[in-house]
């Protein structure tokens, strides 16, 4: 199971849901009595949920440092989203965000919310192979093409299910009811926060590339490659930091989610 620190999970999750819950009408949320969010992480989805639906809402994850911060938002419990802590039909709607990607079996994740749900499960995962990038620094958009296609090369989970978990679901033995798509769209512009900041230095350092370094190499990318491609991603964090300073770099970033529900049989 891959696993995200708070600040990355805030980062990439911020805003969203911000501007429209449509996708999240297959839910049912105002009918729902009690809703289980596996892999809640610090709880994003889980305030979405709460603020949707009359009924109760608990967090479940692994990672007592993420429950922390979930725990401002629902009830949270300890556990494990391939075992976990609830007797059989405790709630009536399970769902996750950004989870079954990174489980090596996330068929057998659907099948244990199955378990503990009367009614419905439901998955919100990104295709992150469809990621889209619109940046003021020329070089930004195929750089980031190329890193993401080499680092999708060397992980060894799915983490473009999005656009195809209805099969996901109906190998878990769930009846798929429905997919809707929502684009998460994430904006840097002036006046740039911390964050957008902080990620511009560790571009001209290479240091995300340097974190995501075994991982590239785990696929097709030789060492040659990845030393051409990080110091060409520098170069360009220098450029982007550039434009920061003289307020004219602008970046937008698309990522595809897809909300796909189904029935427990």
């Amino acid at each position: 199971m891959r696993e995200f620190s708070e600040s990355y999970l805030s980062r990439t999750r911020e805003g969203m849901w911000a501007d429209s819950r449509a996708a999240l009408e297959p839910l049912a949320l105002d009918s729902r009595n009690r809703i289980l969010d596996v892999g809640c992480g610090t709880g994003e989805l889980s305030r979405v949920l709460a603020a949707e639906s009359p009924g109760e809402v608990v967090g479940c994850d692994v990672d007592p440092e993420l429950l922390a911060a979930a725990r401002d938002h629902v009830p949270v419990v300890a556990g494990d989203a391939r075992r976990l802590p609830f007797p059989d039909d405790t709630f009536d709607l399970v769902v996750c965000q950004a989870l079954l990607i990174n489980l090596p079996d996330p068929a057998a994740a659907l099948a244990e919310f199955a378990r503990v749900s009367t009614d419905l499960v439901a998955a919100v995962e990104p295709d992150n192979a469809a990621v889209e990038i619109d940046s003021s620094v020329d070089a930004e958009g195929g750089l980031e093409r190329r890193a993401r296609r080499a680092y999708l090369d060397g992980v060894d989970t799915d983490v473009a299910l999005g656009a195809d978990a209805r099969d996901t679901f109906e190998a878990a033995g769930l009846e798929a009811l429905e997919t809707r798509r929502y684009d998460h769209v994430r904006t840097v512009e002036p006046p740039y926060s911390e964050m957008a900041v902080v990620a511009a230095r560790r571009k001209a350092t290479g240091a995300g590339l340097a974190d995501d370094r075994e991982t590239m190499l785990s696929g097709a990318l030789t060492e040659a490659e990845y030393d051409e491609l990080r110091g060409s991603w520098r170069e360009m964090g220098r450029s982007v930091i550039e434009q920061m300073e003289a307020r004219e770099y602008r970046r937008e970033e698309a990522v595809p989610f897809f909300v796909t529900v189904g029935r427990v049989a």
